[in-house]
């Protein structure tokens, strides 16, 4: 009976906790719904550019669905390579083998063009055609899967332990009556979201500082673009996280609840961040991307550590994560309003 009666307790306290109860039983449904849209999407199709004719392997290309666009001249071929509107650059040298330049920062995309480059090949006389001659523009053959997904998971856990770090600390300030009595004091709203974010934000540059350090210099993850760009990029997605998770902490009762919204908030946006094509995700899913923060901050990253890309080729990232930053941080402000109106 005393292990029914605490049972029952348990159940009764269940119950009473809507949010918790919902998260248990939808979050995991959620996350696998999510799962299968991304392990079961479609095929990728290779975006290809030819100079010139190929003697026929054009209609290997259609047969595989992968789209090519003829350039007049290898300039303007490489031009939409460096500009990742196609994947691949492929000739016909004289002696009728194939000049295959691919894309190369991303692997699974790379591995498309070659399965459709051994095909084309098998369409070949074998004896006449010699092996064809394959670059990278960024990268190389030798590119480990580190190497490859590196910057987007330095973009990822540096955002996801910021978000749980700063959502369980400013929930504890809540609770424990210090943001109550600092709401007692002349303080107006603003200003205690402005310190909390920049108090916190002390850490976070440390944080931000050692993790790009470590990944680049112990860990041997390649890099290609500058160094700063990469602790700006780190630093912003620091400050997005940092807003993001006081911002839900107001909404949450105890530890246990902020970190239910990781998989909601956090495992999703892991998902459209780059790991996998985009294209082979439905069209809602890609959309859905684009209202998140870190896809941005992981292209940007990818940009400046894979491809070598300067300030021109991330200031769209920069200043959108500093826009999701400040409607955060106006959120965070609004949201206290249910402590205090002024």
């Amino acid at each position: 009976m005393k292990i029914m009666a605490l049972v029952l307790r348990i159940l009764r306290q269940f119950l009473r906790d809507k949010r918790t109860l919902a998260l248990m039983l939808i979050a995991p449904l959620f996350v696998l719904t999510l799962m299968s849209l991304v392990f079961g999407g479609k095929a990728y199709h290779p975006h290809l550019g030819t100079i010139g004719e190929l003697n026929g392997l054009s209609s290997v290309i259609q047969e595989e669905s992968a789209s090519l666009t003829t350039y007049p001249n290898l300039e303007q071929a490489e031009a939409a390579l460096e500009n990742r509107e196609i994947d691949a650059v492929i000739s016909m040298k004289s002696d009728r083998s194939l000049f295959v330049k691919l894309e190369g920062s991303e692997g699974s995309v790379n591995r498309a063009v070659l399965q459709l480059l051994q095909k084309m090949m098998s369409t070949l006389h074998p004896t006449a055609a010699a092996e064809p001659e394959i670059t990278y523009l960024h990268g190389s053959a030798d590119m480990t899967s580190l190497d490859q997904f590196g910057p987007i998971l330095i973009g990822f856990f540096v955002f996801f332990f910021v978000f749980l770090v700063a959502g369980v600390a400013f929930l504890r300030e809540r609770t424990s009556g210090t943001l109550e009595r600092l709401l007692s004091t002349p303080l107006r709203r603003w200003e205690i979201v402005m310190g909390y974010v920049a108090g916190f934000g002390i850490f976070t540059i440390v944080q931000a500082l050692l993790i790009s350090w470590y990944s680049i210099q112990v860990l041997g993850i390649m890099m290609e673009g500058a160094f700063w760009l990469v602790l700006l990029l780190t630093l912003l997605m620091s400050l997005t996280a940092l807003t993001l998770g006081t911002l839900l902490s107001a909404y949450a009762d105890n530890e246990l609840q902020m970190i239910q919204f990781i998989p909601i908030i956090i495992v999703p946006q892991l998902f459209l961040s780059g790991l996998f094509p985009l294209e082979t995700l439905p069209g809602w899913l890609r959309a859905l991307g684009k209202i998140m923060p870190l896809p941005y901050g992981a292209q940007g990253m990818s940009d400046v550590m894979l491809r070598g890309k300067g300030w021109s080729a991330i200031a769209g990232d920069v200043y959108i994560l500093l826009a999701f930053s400040l409607v955060f941080m106006i959120l965070n402000i609004l949201a206290l309003k249910k402590y205090r109106k002024i």
